[in-house]
């Protein structure tokens, strides 16, 4: 019955403390309005989400979290060294066709989310039979190492947790 009213229930509570949180507020009021809304929210958005998503390998996600943090970081000094050096190192961008093994949709959707919040690295399309993804990268040297280096720390953990 609650699965009915409340389909996803971490959404709902998401949206509730942002809801808190931009309103910068706990009245009584905000907190029924928030809860209105964060049951409604979801309701009104399921029939565009066909598929639900399960976490096969939570403790797996988490290591990708961390993974995903640190790498963040890391590209943010590797961006700010290509800005600042020289002009013949900020002329080397370009962009690769990345085949995919991954065929999960809520995995291809981490995975552009992934690699777009990155520094340095931009998803920019899907193919059309999910067979491969282009990719803007800032600083590309060597494509058959931003290849496997994406597809090692990003799209296996993605393949363990989602398929």
């Amino acid at each position: 019955m609650i699965r009915r009213i409340v389909p996803w229930p971490l959404t709902s509570l998401f949206l509730l403390a942002m809801w808190l949180l931009l309103n910068q507020t706990l009245s009584l009021g905000h907190i029924l309005l928030g809860t209105l809304l964060a049951i409604a929210v979801p309701l009104w958005t399921a029939p565009l989400r066909p598929v639900r998503a399960t976490l096969r390998r939570p403790g797996v996600a988490l290591k990708l979290l961390g993974v995903v943090i640190l790498d963040s970081i890391k590209s943010n000094f590797d961006v700010a060294r290509v800005i600042l050096g020289s002009k013949s190192r900020r002329d080397n961008s370009g962009f690769i066709r990345m085949p995919l093994v991954l065929r999960d949709p809520h995995g291809l959707t981490t995975l552009a989310l992934i690699l777009t919040a990155i520094p340095g690295t931009v998803c920019i399309e899907l193919a059309d039979d999910k067979s491969w993804l282009l990719i803007h990268v800032l600083d590309l040297n060597d494509e058959q190492y931003w290849i496997d280096t994406i597809h090692s720390r990003y799209e296996q953990p993605l393949m363990e947790i989602f398929e």
